[in-house]
């Protein structure tokens, strides 16, 4: 560990140099203005084009420093880093608090979630390496991803959009809800079925769709809890791609699919385990400091005894979610450790979300209000116990493992 502690005092003093100043220079983004400030409310409330400015300057500067890129591998300009690294990481962004360090409504962080270029890596083409590589590995160009559908959320193997072949072309018809990033980026990964039967996790392929594409459209995005929003409700009318757009291999796109949730899920869960810790450090020193009937808040028992609960299972989750992501740097990253990510995501989604409800709670009237960060940590983490995999299909994937119907 001594060498990710030495990386992160390497963060910490970079936040100090260069991301505080540019913070404080543009409170509105961060005080209780943030969700105004951010938001275009009168186009769709998507992203104001200066907050997203400014979180591009922020990864401009960490990529100068040489932090963003930790998680690549040194053939893409990264440091090698670990799921472990990536898991302490991310655990100790999220316990600072809110900033631009890593904010949680985008997920921008100084140090990149940078998964898609792993997926090229993995299941790219030489000619798709070419020609997204660099600029993904860069963060000046990411991906959407288009797996959802108005009928089908975790059940992605019933999704119902269609690709067929013409000739040497793809026509693919369908529709898709909740997609991320599809105002902010150029391509999107589309999911479809190519062959086979609904409810098989075979036939469906991943294809890369150009989002300029006409038949590529978006009537809307969806206002969501936190905002600004980049949920937009997709509809795909005879959008036509060449094969060579397929990423992996045709007919297995679910692998692409896995990986990407896989990566996400330890390192969400490590965020999740920081800000409940963050939440749980300010709620003791709040009850310090607040008197009540003539004595500090921290000596009532009523207190105590929940903060007590939620710092107990942040050691333990913590312990666990760096154990899971050491055994994904020993091995298989996907379904040798499905099992094990599920449970640190969906335990590490609940308590983040019962800290930041018990900080409101503990500051009383002042925790409800936006000039604290609780209410803004909470809406955010709120939608992980949803996304990406319900709770309720990571502990369905858990039953299965324990109970011998999935084999690893």
């Amino acid at each position: 560990m001594t060498e990710i502690d030495d990386f992160i005092e390497r963060i910490n003093a970079f936040i100090e140099r260069e991301i505080a100043p540019l913070e404080r220079e543009h409170p509105e983004f961060f005080d209780h203005r943030r969700e105004w400030a951010r938001t275009d409310w009168e186009h769709d409330g998507v992203h104001r084009r200066e907050w997203l400015e400014l979180l591009a300057e922020a990864r401009r500067r960490a990529d100068a420093a040489g932090i963003y890129r930790y998680a690549l591998p040194s053939s893409m300009g990264g440091l090698d880093g670990t799921n472990l690294g990536m898991a302490v990481i991310r655990d100790h962004l999220a316990a600072r608090g809110l900033g631009l360090h890593n904010d949680l409504q985008t997920e921008a962080s100084i140090v990149g979630n940078l998964v898609f270029p792993l997926i090229l890596e993995r299941f790219g083409t030489g000619e798709q390496k070419h020609q997204f590589m660099d600029a993904a590995v860069a963060g000046e160009a990411g991906f959407g991803f288009n797996l959802t559908e108005p009928a089908h959320g975790s059940d992605a193997t019933w999704l119902e959009t269609r690709a067929v072949r013409d000739g040497s072309d793809w026509v693919i018809n369908g529709a898709k809800r909740f997609a991320s990033g599809a105002g902010l980026v150029e391509h999107a990964i589309v999911f479809a079925r190519t062959s086979g039967e609904p409810g098989q996790a075979l036939g469906i392929t991943a294809f890369i769709v150009p989002t300029s594409d006409p038949g590529y459209r978006i009537p809307y995005f969806h206002w969501t809890f936190n905002m600004p929003t980049d949920h937009a409700e997709v509809e795909l009318v005879d959008v036509r791609v060449p094969s060579s757009a397929i990423l992996g291999e045709e007919g297995r796109g679910l692998q692409t699919a896995m990986f990407f949730v896989h990566e996400n899920r330890i390192r969400q869960a490590a965020s999740g385990v920081g800000a409940a810790d963050y939440c749980v450090r300010e709620s003791v020193s709040y009850a310090k400091e607040r008197i009540t009937f003539g004595k500090p808040l921290a000596e009532r028992q009523a207190i105590q005894w929940p903060l007590v609960e939620l710092a107990t299972d942040v050691a333990l989750l913590r312990t666990f979610v760096r154990e899971t992501a050491t055994l994904m740097d020993s091995g298989d990253r996907v379904s040798g450790v499905s099992d094990r990510v599920s449970m640190c995501n969906y335990r590490a989604n609940r308590l983040v979300c019962d800290a930041a409800d018990r900080a409101m709670q503990v500051h009383g009237g002042i925790g409800y209000t936006r000039g604290k960060p609780f209410e803004h940590i909470y809406r955010h983490h709120r939608r992980y116990r949803i996304t990406e995999g319900s709770e309720e299909i990571q502990i369905r994937n858990v039953a299965g493992h324990l109970f011998g119907f999935i084999s690893r």
